[in-house]
């Protein structure tokens, strides 16, 4: 029932949750009128708000610990697999069992072990073929770590400089090690990327060229963990090396011949003078930034 203006009464809003919620109000009946809901006087005696909130938590509660139950299980079937694959059951490269068979020998429901294999597939652990089925990826430090890329994206601006002091602590360790490491093809792919800056060079190009310079570095140190890692770390300063090249003179002149320091110690294989030029090179921009900021 409403009232005359049109507005609902607390029955037209218990018989609605009544059906919603198969739950009312304290102990209006559908057909007792009665005031209209936010009126100036307030709301109606018998309508119980207090009530009424403890009823909806209670019906929602049901949902709340099948969905946590939901989770746990998926938890449950990660775990499971990631034994199968850490004891060499499955190796990389490796096709997993069908999945009723597969839930079955772990023990799961299929819903769990499809949630789990949707997950370990996110992180570049089990590789989904559409109509062949589901394989160990090969489980380089490369494929995995791609996951730190995607949620280092996520940073914000406020970050910035924990990230550049990672970097400060690990390219010159890359360098030092590319020193040692680094093949006479690879150094000599290193110097033409030098080369191709130019005192005319835009930003935009002096800033890509800054982060090909050092992933071959990072490369060139053979540590496929390292040069992930590092290669993750380097998104999030990319903002800030423009940033200052924008607003620092001579930006690219020093870029440039800061690379060709770490360049040079690079090629005569001494690897504590790369490692010194690079923490100039990295500990420049963080210095600048903080300064900034």
């Amino acid at each position: 029932m409403s009232n005359r203006d049109g507005t609902a009464t607390v029955a037209d809003a218990e018989t609605m949750l009544a059906g919603l919620f198969g739950i009312r109000g304290s102990s209006a009946s559908p057909a007792e009128p009665s005031g209209s809901v936010g009126s100036a006087a307030g709301a109606p005696d018998n309508f119980d708000a207090h009530g009424f909130a403890i009823a909806v938590r209670e019906k929602l509660r049901p949902a709340q610990r099948t969905r946590e139950h939901t989770v746990a299980l998926t938890d449950e079937a990660i775990e499971k697999i990631k034994e199968m694959i850490l004891s060499g059951v499955l190796r990389p490269g490796d096709k997993l069992p069908k999945e009723a068979d597969l839930a079955e020998r772990l023990g799961l429901s299929r819903n769990s072990l499809r949630e789990a294999v949707r997950a370990l597939s996110l992180i570049r652990v089990l590789d989904v073929r559409q109509g062949d089925g589901t394989y160990v990826t090969s489980l380089e430090p490369g494929l995995l770590l791609e996951a730190l890329t995607f949620v280092v994206d996520f940073h914000r601006d406020d970050t910035v400089l924990q990230f550049l002091e990672m970097r400060r602590i690990l390219e010159p360790a890359a360098a030092a090690l590319a020193a040692q490491r680094m093949t006479e093809e690879d150094i000599a792919k290193l110097a033409s990327v030098v080369e191709e800056i130019g005192p005319d060079a835009s930003m935009e190009e002096l800033v890509a060229n800054d982060l090909e310079f050092h992933r071959l570095i990072a490369a060139g140190t053979g540590n496929a963990v390292l040069c992930s890692i590092i290669d993750g770390m380097s998104g999030p300063t990319t903002r800030a090396r423009i940033w200052r090249g924008l607003t620092q003179d001579r930006a690219v002149e020093r870029t440039r011949e800061q690379h060709l320091a770490i360049l040079d110690a690079i090629t005569a294989r001494r690897p504590e003078v790369a490692q010194s030029w690079a923490l100039i090179h990295v500990a420049g921009v963080e210095e600048w930034l903080r300064r900034a900021l």
